[in-house]
């Protein structure tokens, strides 16, 4: 129906109603046709569009983080999967979406950006220079590990690798790339963590779902459950170094997410601190041997506090990894943000800089903090 014919001050009087998008229909069609004849009104109109742009202000189009999170849990609240993804693997399921959403938009030149991937090595910090698609490539070699255990393709193909260690695939599938690596690496690692997710959602991983299937890093093994975390740890730590190089916020993992990453460096640092006493890398003071005690007896110890989300405390056994923490037998205290303590893990974090709080033996602490620094790799 052709608008409306209403007279000029009337006109004039709904241009306020209009610029705030409030008139109905008719009269916005009426009003549209009169601004085409009347520059005075065509004018205001204008004036008054801008006045409204003034009153809303700018928001970003970036997606809020934990969107996703929010609408998943609404889903299964409603209708629970027929086959639930164990929680073991759900920080690998949730960081790898997460990665994979801040991937979306790159164009080439944020998959060029340089990264330098960082590691202690022998307690010095160590570095590896690459870029976006090259760590993509590094977390698709590395997951592949977990992808044999469980009878999937080796992302390597037929490609040799000289140490069937994480640093070892990663090379070799660096140097058999006829060219860096590019955007086309995204499609792979995608579907590989897909398939990892869907298999052990549909096997449990072995051990009667218990994920105690083996997964060999070459210089050591660890069950498929902690693998899977250890993967998770490791997406979200390059993602943030993905972040970085292309100047990005990202924030680190829900509480939830994050404290089972917290647990397995807790529960990995006895043996680390052993092998490090072994290669003459302790600090306790020449020609005292550290007290060790039957398997399963309380033994020294060193409380770990973890602050914030996914926070919470750790009795570190320091002088045999049989032993059992003992609040009795505590010798130190440190205390140190989640996200903060998972970065000294990575090698992101100077050791001597990492504790917000300490108490207690100091040569403890600084063995706890180098063990903690040298579960990093590349």
């Amino acid at each position: 129906a052709p608008p409306p014919v209403l007279a000029h001050p009337v006109l004039k009087s709904l241009l306020g109603a209009w610029a705030l998008a409030a008139c109905s229909p008719q009269e916005a069609a009426a009003v549209e046709e009169h601004l085409v004849d009347c520059t005075a009104c065509a004018d205001e109109a204008l004036r008054l569009r801008g006045a409204v742009g003034l009153l809303h202000p700018s928001e970003s189009l970036d997606l809020d983080p934990s969107l996703r999170a929010r609408v998943l849990q609404g889903c299964l609240e409603r209708r629970p999967p027929r086959i639930p993804v164990p929680r073991w693997a759900a920080p690998y399921d949730t960081e790898t979406a997460r990665l994979d959403a801040l991937l979306q938009d790159f164009g080439d030149a944020e998959w060029h950006a340089p990264v330098r991937l960082r590691w202690f090595e022998k307690d010095e910090p160590t570095s590896r220079r690459t870029t976006v698609a090259g760590v993509m490539a590094h977390l698709l070699t590395v997951d592949g590990l977990v992808a044999v255990a469980l009878g999937l393709p080796d992302p390597l193909g037929e490609v040799p690798a000289g140490h069937p260690t994480p640093s070892g695939r990663t090379e070799a599938y660096w140097r058999a790339a006829h060219a860096p690596p590019t955007r086309a690496v995204r499609a792979p690692w995608r579907r590989q963590s897909h398939e990892l997710v869907r298999t052990v959602s549909f096997t449990g991983g072995g051990s009667g779902g218990s994920g105690g299937l083996a997964v060999p890093y070459g210089d050591f093994t660890l069950p498929l459950r902690d693998a899977m975390l250890d993967r998770a740890f490791e997406c979200w730590v390059h993602a943030e170094d993905i972040a970085h190089a292309v100047d990005y916020p990202y924030d680190p993992p829900a509480g939830s997410d994050l404290h089972p990453m917290v647990d397995l460096a807790a529960r990995l640092l006895p043996s680390v601190l052993a092998a490090r006493r072994r290669a003459g890398l302790s600090s306790a003071p020449h020609g005292r041997r550290p007290h060790l005690v039957s398997a399963g007896e309380p033994g020294r110890s060193l409380r770990l506090e973890i602050e914030g989300p996914g926070g919470g405390q750790w009795l570190i056994p320091l002088d045999s990894p049989a032993a059992v923490g003992s609040a009795d037998h505590e010798v130190a205290h440190v205390a140190l943000d989640g996200a903060e303590f998972c970065r000294l893990a990575a090698g992101h974090v100077p050791p001597e800089e990492a504790a917000a709080g300490q108490q207690g033996d100091r040569g403890a602490i600084r063995d706890f903090l180098l063990a903690a620094a040298s579960l990093s790799r590349m």
